[in-house]
């Protein structure tokens, strides 16, 4: 599985955030892992810029989970981690897209984790009215995630690794 795909991240409700592409690396009925390389763009609207990414990194995204999962890599391990708490991931066509619940929980190298942009979604939660099931279920889902990683369940194992060698081949 080879497949180029775009990638896309909504604000609440509807709103166009980042745009990249990736290579389908696995599909399974629980989630899409995505190796985004070295040299991509990164279409930023809502701040109306392009940025070229110097990293590759593997992403996962989740069809039943409501985050993701980017994982910073380089001479075959794992650099660091950004996770964004969202909504479950969505096929259409050849578009992967969720809508960003504004939290991040992310792993600097050498670092411990920590989660990031809780007035940003305290803020968006007012402003663009987030319903009290939704907000609920985006701090649910920063414990399961949270859960995961303290239990190195997958993806937090190093299984995805052996993507990135066969992926050279």
């Amino acid at each position: 599985m080879s497949e180029i795909i775009h990638l896309k991240s909504y604000k609440y409700p509807n709103i166009p955030h980042y745009e990249w592409e990736g290579r389908l690396l696995q599909k399974t009925p629980d989630y899409a892992m995505v190796l985004c390389e070295k040299g991509r763009e990164l279409k930023h609207h809502t701040k109306g810029i392009t940025f070229t990414i110097d990293l590759t990194s593997l992403e996962y995204f989740f069809f039943k989970e409501g985050f993701t999962v980017a994982m910073e890599v380089g001479a075959g391990e794992i650099l660091s981690f950004y996770c964004n708490i969202a909504t479950p991931s969505v096929w259409n066509g050849d578009e992967l897209h969720y809508i960003d619940l504004d939290l991040d929980l992310i792993k600097r190298r050498k670092e411990d984790w920590q989660v990031i942009d809780k007035d940003e979604f305290e803020s968006n939660a007012v402003k663009y009215g987030y319903p009290p099931d939704l907000k609920n279920y985006a701090l649910q889902s920063l414990e399961r995630l949270q859960k995961r990683i303290h239990t190195a369940s997958f993806p937090f194992d190093g299984s995805g690794l052996v993507y990135l060698s066969e992926s050279k081949r």
